[in-house]
């Protein structure tokens, strides 16, 4: 067992950086920006997190991986609290989390709603592919892989792929 007293906070974001989101494995839980706070009193650790959707099926399983990752640097007083609120916002991924997505072949959220269509009743948010990096892009499905994310197809090089939603 380690004291709280002979660890510090970077360390704890340290081991952090190192826990991935199941879903998105390029990504740490640090990348995608759900870990809030990290808080130690003299006898706790206390992560504080906030899922990327509120029904986030992976959320027990970091929760999971969290305390395992601190419990196999000796931290055995460690908890996790989940946070629901301020709600979770693709503005929290790290630029670093945003690459990483994109050399995985995932699309990274906008950092704003951009419109690809003169149509006004037919905008829709510019994505850029990840594969060849066009923007002659259109949405298949609302969702992809998974909630948070939506599908797409390039329609230069013809490959499918998601687009992690911006909220």
């Amino acid at each position: 067992m380690v004291s709280t007293s002979t660890i510090s906070k970077e360390y704890v974001y340290g081991l952090l950086a190192e826990v991935v989101d199941p879903e998105v494995p390029v990504l740490s839980i640090i990348d995608l920006g759900i870990v809030r706070e990290v808080f130690i009193s003299d006898d706790k650790t206390e992560i504080v997190i906030t899922p990327t959707y509120s029904g986030c099926p992976a959320m027990q399983r970091i929760e999971w991986d969290i305390k395992t990752a601190l419990l196999e640097k000796g931290i055995t007083n460690a908890s996790v609290k989940t946070i629901l609120s301020p709600a979770w916002t693709t503005d929290w991924m790290t630029k670093e989390g945003k690459e990483k997505l994109k050399a995985y072949g995932i699309a990274p959220p906008n950092p704003t709603a951009s419109v690809c269509s003169t149509d006004l009743f037919a905008a829709a948010e510019a994505v850029q592919c990840p594969h060849c990096s066009s923007y002659h892009t259109i949405r298949v499905s609302e969702f992809g892989s998974t909630a948070c994310k939506s599908l797409f197809k390039c329609s230069d090089c013809q490959e499918p792929f998601d687009y992690f939603k911006c909220h």
